[in-house]
């Protein structure tokens, strides 16, 4: 499974340039590559976010999570999020999971990893305990 090329380019200005708060990631098929599905504004909520992810397909995706520490000092890490609900497809499944170290490579630079099969996995509060 390739990777396409604007890939690469639209992670940077996620991780860089803070263009996005998230960018979901979808397997063409057809195409035999993951590209860019959405991108979503600074402006937009987790719950836009979570609202973006289909209920029954895998995806993968990033979101840069914004917190404040103990310290009371503003701080962000990117969280990778291979997303594969129970109800998606076997041929879906198997596909994204053979695909990801792949994809991986590409977004070299974010801080954690989820693996998720149902919204609680990617609770708002699971990144906040991640994050810290």
């Amino acid at each position: 499974m390739g990777v396409a090329p604007d890939i690469r380019d639209t992670f940077l200005e996620l991780q860089m340039k803070k263009a996005f708060r998230y960018v979901i990631f979808k397997i063409e098929e057809k195409q035999k590559q993951v590209v860019v599905e959405k991108t979503g504004a600074t402006t937009e909520s987790y719950d836009d976010f979570l609202a973006s992810l289909p209920e029954n397909d895998c995806r993968y995706a990033l979101y840069d999570f914004d917190f404040v520490t103990g310290e009371n000092v503003q701080k962000s890490k990117i969280f990778f999020i291979a997303w594969s609900p129970s109800t998606s497809r076997i041929r879906a499944k198997m596909l994204y999971s053979t695909s990801k170290d792949r994809i991986k490579q590409e977004l070299d630079g974010f801080h954690y990893e989820i693996q998720a099969t149902d919204p609680s996995e990617v609770d708002l509060e699971v990144l906040r305990e991640r994050a810290h």
